[in-house]
């Protein structure tokens, strides 16, 4: 949705005079909030998803399906009977870039206990019911990424005709522009993109072949100025226009950090689960009433925003003078080129010479303003940060003067080397102490993967992160699988100090693999080796991570206190390394998400991961203990455990297709701060040393398979015959059965 302010939208022009001014405030705005809330600390986990809908009317006399242009009515009366007259009302509702679009959120932000996760889909179904309530019969509310019939003659209700002339905002072939929201902000978009770029956008996807498609496929387009005929490509849809990128859907998911340090580390861990999570997602193969050959809207989207002039995209070279040579002296200069433009390129990656300015435009810009980040923003990530990154070097001086450390300062300067695009006349001259409308106009306006977002000026709102490449699904129990597994993700990745970081140029690449088709079973992705590395793995070893304090869970301290954020460098990243020790591999996901064949899927404990690389991420799509293994450690908190001290049936640590019996005998016991016990406090339990049940093989801590023997096992409590004698197989054991005795009389236990 981005910054919705109101007033009178400035032309391109216009806007272009106001662009030094809005950059100037925008960084002024932006060190007002840092000095502010740089030290603030203990905030508590909320978070909410963002889930974008699609309007759509059936017409059962001729049989067709388009999309209402009426949102606008909707989005009103929703806010009417809604939040408008109860400040508390359970949904909230805002509207989206096209006018077939509206954007459905939470009221309130979800908090930090397990009984939130379970409100999620509830709270997506009111909102689908809410807002059908207020539909003509014959409409409905969709969740679908990409409308397939979208550019298509007669896509809307009502129908419109494209008007591909000057005036018009889009000037394009296909999308008419009543398609777009009547909120100046899309409009004055769409038509400042285009008019900065020179041109119209240009989108080619590649076009499924089968049997029946023409090779080549090419289109004829009757109305073009010759501009399309030139764009368009050979074997590829060709599309025109923003609203073929900003008119899909996606969900999206924010969620509150305890501290700012958090909130950077977060960031980077999440960047490298984009791609993964992105392929799983994917959702969006149709545009334009064909079938396309990549899944994914991403690179649609991407195009669609994309203002880079030619100059920016490194397309407009200044012609040489050519001149008659012999051929030995064009050859010999040709060598000499060769060897200079070598020698200036090692110069230039040694020392970082900034980009050279060009003849109109300041820099040479590699991406859309909609794609992958550009930079890690933590100590730990900084090595993997491999990709050139263009900044403006005025305004990283200026940050790093005011105290801002490089990876941040270099962030916001990055982001601060793109023009406003959109600016209203009453909203130029503010108050930089208790506003923020000039950094959000670029902030937001900077569509990549991942979204750090500083608190809002005078509000209780902490430091927050926005994972953002996910695509809708159809129903709401997929969206709210997806939404309460990236929030899981990230409980994990902080209680178990987890270390996901490879080089930002495998970043890229992932992303261009999880667009293809079939990514999900066909794609090879770069992912870590190793995830437990560090001062962290040599104290503790193959085992689990050691408890929080117990009136805090480890995610909620602040640095200092938190072992995930204190002593960053060598806990998260390991040794010391150029990125370039082959730390990463390639790896599908199913063995990312479930481990590589052979290994113990979805059952192992996290321990094995070294051997077993991405089989962490198994516990958290699960969310409950298998027999042997599990993630007991995240949920080990009260404020994770429904019930008082985590009780009840609901609890992931109950698993129903074990016997009863055996449901008995795992007992869990607390202490009077509700803090789960394990056993011997700094020893592994035998579900975490990875024994197995039923007798199954186990899986040793240096990751090879021991094959199963009998064991004397202790008989359960609950199973005890009168006077019959526990056996105990270990001294371990007996040493556990010895300390429970001692703190009898300060334990309970808890079914």
């Amino acid at each position: 949705m981005g910054l919705l302010s109101l007033g009178s939208p400035l032309t391109w022009e216009e806007t272009k005079k106001y662009a030094d001014h809005i950059r100037k405030h925008g960084i002024i705005q932006f060190l007002n909030i840092y000095n502010k809330v740089k030290e603030r600390q203990k905030d508590v986990l909320k978070w909410g998803d963002e889930v974008e809908y699609m309007l759509v009317e059936f017409d059962e006399e001729e049989e067709k399906v388009r999309l209402a242009l009426n949102t606008g009515h909707l989005l009103e009366t929703l806010q009417d009977q809604g939040e408008r007259i109860n400040p508390n009302h359970p949904t909230l509702w805002r509207p989206e870039y096209a006018s077939y679009m509206i954007e459905g959120t939470p009221g309130q932000p979800y908090g930090g206990t397990m009984s939130e996760f379970n409100t999620v889909e509830g709270n997506m179904r009111k909102r689908r019911r809410e807002a059908s309530s207020v539909l003509h019969q014959n409409q409905t509310l969709c969740t679908i990424t990409s409308f397939p019939r979208l550019g298509c003659p007669g896509f809307t209700k009502p129908e419109y005709r494209p008007s591909p002339v000057e005036s018009t905002v889009a000037k394009s072939l296909f999308f008419p522009d009543e398609a777009i929201n009547k909120h100046p902000r899309f409009s004055n978009l769409t038509r400042n993109t285009r008019q900065r770029r020179g041109e119209k956008v240009v989108i080619n996807v590649p076009i499924f072949k089968d049997k029946r498609t023409p090779s080549p496929f090419v289109e004829e387009f009757p109305e073009d100025d010759g501009e399309a005929a030139k764009a368009a490509l050979p074997d590829h849809i060709y599309m025109d226009a923003m609203g073929f990128g900003m008119g899909n859907c996606c969900l999206q998911v924010t969620f509150q950090a305890c501290s700012i340090d958090e909130a950077r580390y977060l960031y980077d861990q999440l960047a490298t689960f984009c791609p993964i999570v992105m392929a799983l997602s994917a959702a969006s193969p149709f545009y334009r009433g064909f079938v396309s050959d990549i899944d994914c809207r991403w690179g649609v989207i991407s195009a669609s925003v994309d203002d880079r002039t030619e100059e920016e995209r490194g397309l407009k070279v200044k012609p040489a003078r050519l001149q008659r040579h012999s051929p030995i002296a064009s050859f010999a200069a040709a060598c000499v080129c060769v060897i200079v433009c070598v020698l200036c390129v090692c110069v230039c990656v040694c020392v970082r010479f900034p980009s050279q300015p060009l003849k109109n435009n300041k820099y040479r810009i590699f991406k859309s303003r909609y794609d992958s980040i550009d930079s890690y923003l933590s100590p730990c990530g900084e090595k993997y940060n491999d990709i050139d990154l263009t900044i403006d070097e005025d305004i990283y001086a200026q940050l790093l003067g005011a105290g801002i450390d490089k990876l941040l300062a270099q962030h916001i300067a990055h982001l601060f080397i793109r023009d406003p695009i959109s600016a209203f006349e009453e909203r130029l001259n503010l108050d930089d102490e208790n506003d923020s409308d000039h950094f959000e106009n670029l902030q937001s306006t900077n569509w990549q993967t991942m979204r750090f977002k500083p608190p809002p000026p005078n509000s209780d709102i902490g430091w927050r992160v926005e994972f953002r490449p996910m695509e809708v699904q159809l129903t709401d129990f997929e969206n709210a699988a997806y939404v309460v597994f990236v929030v899981l993700l990230t409980r994990v990745i902080l209680s178990y100090k987890l270390d996901f970081l490879i080089p930002l140029s495998k970043v890229d690449e992932n992303m261009k693999v999880a667009q293809k088709r079939n990514a999900v079973q066909e794609g090879m992705f770069y992912f870590r080796k190793d995830i437990f590395k560090g001062e962290w793995r040599r104290r503790f070893g193959p085992r689990w991570a050691p408890a929080a304090p117990r009136d805090k869970p480890a995610f909620l301290l602040p640095p200092g206190c938190n072992p995930v954020l204190d002593a960053a460098a060598s806990a998260q990243n390991g040794v010391e390394s150029d990125g370039a020790n082959e730390e990463y591999t390639l790896m599908s996901i199913d063995n990312i998400i479930n481990g590589k064949v052979g290994a113990l899927r979805c059952s192992q404990p996290v321990s094995t991961t070294a051997a077993q690389p991405g089989s962490v991420v198994a516990p958290v799509a699960d969310c409950r203990l298998l027999p042997g293994g599990g993630v007991p450690r995240p949920y080990s908190h009260p404020q994770l455990l429904p019930g008082k001290h985590g009780s009840g049936r609901g609890h992931p640590l109950h698993h129903p297709e074990l016997p009863e019996a055996h449901q008995k005998a795992r007992l869990r016991r607390t202490d009077d701060h509700g803090q789960v016990d394990e056993g011997v406090r700094g020893q592994p339990s035998a579900v975490q040393r990875g024994q197995r049940h039923h007798g199954q093989d186990q899986l040793r801590p240096d990751g090879e398979v021991q094959p199963h023997r009998q064991r004397r096992r202790a008989v359960p409590r609950a199973h005890r015959k009168p006077g019959q004698q526990v056996q105990m197989n270990s001294a371990l054991g007996l040493k556990r059965l010895k300390e429970r005795k001692e703190r009898k009389k300060t334990t309970k236990c808890v079914v």
